[in-house]
């Protein structure tokens, strides 16, 4: 057995590589759909480490959303379990899924979700007033960007920057997880570049554990990990070496 010393152990936990954040194991999901059995999820295993920014690639009906859905606690598996840190989701009930959604993760959706009677600030300020150690509104809002757009409707705001108000009412709460369901999917090129590099940065320095959902092959290098899902299996999964800048992506 390998043996480390005190800095060495520092640096794997700090990593993250020695000590899944997440762990799904066999997990299966099928939908009833009237006497029609749908299955989504086929014997799904992954773990997922703290600290880093994974890609789960596959085309509409591959199972990417399904995955995404139980990892945020939005759903459970038909069978299989899913352990995040040291507790086990699938025998969780009601109260600790919420208090799981409410601490734990942050969602990001293709679509921003924005009230657009508040502005950004206030907007954001909707997830600060339920979380136990929030960021400000403000704070938030600087680190993707938008520190001058504080008082914004979003009527008055681009799409990406509708998309980035979303992102920093996410991480207001900080979240140990931020989950991305096709977050460029709604944006134009350079648009969605800017996105992706907020992702990027709040990835790196607050170290947050980020899943981005897409069926954009050219996201996959910003990653560390690219998971490809077909028919609701994992069918590949590829480590980036050397990972590419967002603002470097071509696609």
């Amino acid at each position: 057995m390998a043996s480390f010393s005190r800095q060495e152990k520092f640096n794997l936990s700090k990593s993250g590589k020695q000590f899944p954040i997440f762990r799904v194991l066999n997990i299966s999901k099928i939908y009833q759909m009237g006497e029609v059995s749908v299955p989504a999820l086929n014997n799904v295993s992954l773990d997922l480490y703290k600290g880093e920014l994974i890609v789960l690639l596959g085309s509409s009906g591959s199972g990417k959303s399904t995955l995404l859905n139980i990892l945020g606690g939005l759903d459970v598996p038909t069978t299989g379990q899913v352990i995040f840190q040291e507790q086990d989701l699938t025998q969780a009930g009601d109260r600790s899924l919420t208090n799981f959604r409410r601490e734990s993760v942050g969602f990001v959706f293709q679509f921003y979700n924005l009230i657009p009677s508040l502005t950004a600030r206030e907007n954001v300020a909707l997830v600060t007033e339920i979380a136990s150690h929030p960021m400000r509104p403000r704070v938030a809002l600087g680190l993707v960007g938008l520190d001058n757009r504080l008082d914004h409707f979003p009527a008055q705001l681009s799409g990406g920057e509708q998309q980035r108000v979303a992102i920093a009412r996410a991480i207001a709460k900080r979240p140990q997880v931020l989950l991305c369901d096709e977050p460029t999917g709604a944006l134009d090129f350079q648009t969605g570049k800017l996105v992706l590099q907020v992702l990027e940065r709040i990835n790196r320095e607050l170290g947050t554990t980020i899943a981005v959902i897409t069926h954009n092959a050219g996201i996959a290098a910003m990653a560390d990990r690219v998971i490809t899902m077909r028919s609701g299996e994992i069918i590949r999964i590829q480590h980036n070496d050397t990972k590419i800048a967002p603002e470097d992506l071509e696609w």
